[in-house]
């Protein structure tokens, strides 16, 4: 009898949690109302099945419960009720199957006057790439991916020149006007999904997949990974805004195309030094940092981070948050810049400068250390190089009291809870795997004592700090 009272409960509680529970679908905004149809058509299905088995099972608990001088009547076979079964099952079968057959056969079938945008996923990590006006896509190949062809496009094909590219996850797309989104991997199994479009793809190494949707409502929508890809998955987002023609036509315009980045080069040394002059008090002469200031060691960063790091102060995206006190001293500093050229410059001056050993001035427990910072190799490197592909900075050598100040404004949602700050974002989420400050200082102490990377360190004898 408890059996039975347990599975008429189970049964009614699921019932009352699905009508009043606040989780349901996001709503649509897309033309793809479709799949929310058959989502319904699936729930409603196996939700009548399941109660029919748990209602029937405590029916037979109640009606056939034990008695001592009841005895079960043995029946191996019943065709009538076998076909009875059989039927039921196979209409089941088909409610679920059919719909989804039906959508599918559209979801595939684009429309002739779809947009095209490619998405690219790598770990962890979404970069987009738009045809230019020739209107068709450069030929583009895993093998020949690197830091200076992130999207790994053929330098001969004349379709590629005019290819816009968009390496960051961040996408404008018009609204109202169906597009064909092509998805392809860098690296492992990933799969780009944005919720409120009910739609979603694999993205699989060596082949280009793809589906596509209409938006139908401006807004800004997020981007996720749904294929399990590896420790920061979870990480992996970005932002879809869905804007009017115009908009969209006028962002578009402004993204750099592949030939205009070929000719744009990585930024003049020379140039970079002048406008260096206006760091160096508070930095040092040779970017060593300095604590008294509270102006970190820039000497080692890679000129991309840096390009990066000088960009959000500039729009806002560092600097801005209750709390950032130091970063708010950084972004006058930022918008002096004239233009873009002049932060590449900046970055390209900076990475020329020597790395000489900073003195250690936290103490943690280097052991415990070593254990935590397993979660950060995975993009910084084993021995904190950093890595460009995960948009990771070095950490080998860099100022310990500063990292210790920016996992704790990350793990407390100072820095890198800015919308335009992706890659903050995904370090406001990682660094949570630090639970206190004691956490903080002890993989902060091991990182110091990391060695970096022969080519990336280049010591300078009797340099002082």
């Amino acid at each position: 009898m408890a059996m039975a009272i347990a599975l008429i409960v189970l049964a009614g509680g699921s019932v009352l949690f699905y009508f009043l529970s606040p989780w349901h679908l996001t709503p649509l905004a897309s033309n793809w109302g479709a799949i929310d149809v058959t989502i319904g058509i699936s729930f409603w299905v196996t939700g009548v099945v399941f109660l029919a088995i748990s209602l029937f099972m405590a029916v037979a608990l109640i009606r056939y419960r034990h008695q001592r001088h009841r005895r079960a009547l043995y029946e191996p076979e019943n065709k009538r009720l076998e076909l009875w079964l059989t039927g039921i099952t196979t209409l089941g079968i088909a409610a679920l199957l059919a719909p989804g057959l039906f959508v599918w056969g559209d979801f595939v079938r684009v429309p002739d006057d779809a947009h095209e945008v490619e998405v690219v996923g790598q770990q962890w990590h979404w970069s987009f790439r738009f045809p230019g006006r020739d209107g068709v896509f450069g030929g583009a190949r895993n093998a020949l991916i690197d830091e200076a062809n992130p999207f790994g496009l053929v330098s001969d094909d004349p379709h590629g020149q005019d290819d816009v590219l968009v390496d960051r996850p961040g996408v404008l797309l018009p609204v109202d006007r169906p597009v064909k989104v092509l998805l392809r991997s860098k690296d492992v199994l990933h799969n780009f999904k944005v919720p409120a479009f009910r739609a979603k793809m694999d993205a699989i190494p060596g082949q280009v997949s793809y589906f596509w949707f209409t938006p139908t409502r401006t807004g800004e929508f997020q981007a996720v990974c749904a294929e399990l890809c590896g420790i920061a998955h979870f990480a992996m987002r970005a932002r879809v805004q869905v804007v009017e023609p115009e908009r969209f036509e006028a962002w578009l315009a402004e993204q750099p195309t592949h030939g205009e980045l070929i000719a744009r080069g990585p930024g003049n040394p020379e140039a970079g030094k002048a406008h260096y002059a206006a760091c160096q008090a508070c930095h040092g002469a040779r970017g060593q940092g300095q604590q008294a200031t509270n102006a970190p060691r820039l000497a080692g960063l890679d000129a991309d981070y840096l390009r990066r790091q000088l960009h959000n102060f500039r729009v806002g995206a560092r600097g801005t948050r209750e709390g950032d006190d130091y970063g708010r001293q950084m972004r006058p500093f930022a918008q002096s810049l004239p233009d873009e050229a002049a932060i590449r410059d900046l970055a390209a001056y900076i990475e020329t400068l020597p790395v000489a050993p900073t003195a250690a001035t936290v103490e943690g427990d280097r052991r415990m250390g070593e254990r935590l910072y397993r979660s950060c190799a995975t993009c910084h490197g084993p021995q904190g190089q950093g890595r460009s592909a995960y948009r990771a900075p070095r950490l080998a050598g860099m100022s310990d009291w500063y990292l210790v100040r920016q996992l704790q404004h990350f793990r407390a949602g100072i820095r890198g809870r800015h919308p335009r700050d992706a890659y903050g974002n995904q370090m406001v989420d990682m660094a949570q795997v630090l639970v206190d400050d004691a956490a903080i200082r002890d993989v902060v102490a091991y990182i110091h004592d990391l060695p970096g990377t022969a080519s990336a360190v280049a010591r300078t004898p009797g340099e002082e700090e």
